[in-house]
C-alpha cells in the first residue's frame, strides 16, 4: 500500500481544512487509517483514527470535536476534515495504514506511512 497525503497550506486561525489521503495498491478497505502529526520541535503524535469500515473513529483529546475522520473504500481515500484551526495544529500531518480492523495510538503498529503535509495556522 502506498499512501499520498495532500491538502495542506497556510490559513488563519478558526479556518478549516480538508487532507485527504489516498491509497494504492491492494485491499485498502482491509486496513485501519489514522492521521499522525509533527509539530515544530515536537514528536509525532496521534491525532484520529478509523476501523476499516469507518463504523467507529478516535480522537485525540486535543482535537475532538474539532476535526474529524472519514473514508471512502470506494475511492481508497481516507480524509482529515480540520474545523476551528488553532496555531497549536500547526505541523506536518500524516496517513498511516495498519493491517487491522480497529485503529492504534501507536506509531510502531501502522505498516505505511505517506510523506506528509504541511498545515500552518497563524494567529
Amino acid at each position: 500500500v502506498q499512501l499520498q497525503a495532500s491538502g495542506g497550506g497556510s490559513v488563519q486561525t478558526g479556518a478549516s481544512l480538508r487532507l485527504p489521503c489516498t491509497a494504492t495498491g491492494r485491499s485498502f478497505n482491509a486496513h485501519a487509517m489514522a492521521w499522525f502529526r509533527q509539530g515544530p520541535n515536537k514528536g509525532r503524535e496521534f491525532v484520529a483514527a478509523v476501523t476499516w469500515t469507518g463504523d467507529w473513529q478516535d480522537y485525540a483529546d486535543s482535537v475532538k470535536g474539532r476535526f474529524t475522520i472519514g473514508r471512502d473504500n470506494v475511492r481508497n481515500t481516507v480524509y482529515l476534515q480540520m474545523n476551528s484551526l488553532k496555531p497549536e495544529d500547526t505541523a506536518v500531518y500524516y496517513c498511516a495504514a495498519r493491517w487491522d480492523h480497529s485503529g492504534s495510538y501507536y506509531m510502531s503498529t501502522y505498516d505505511y506511512w505517506g510523506q506528509g503535509t504541511l498545515v500552518t495556522v497563524s494567529s
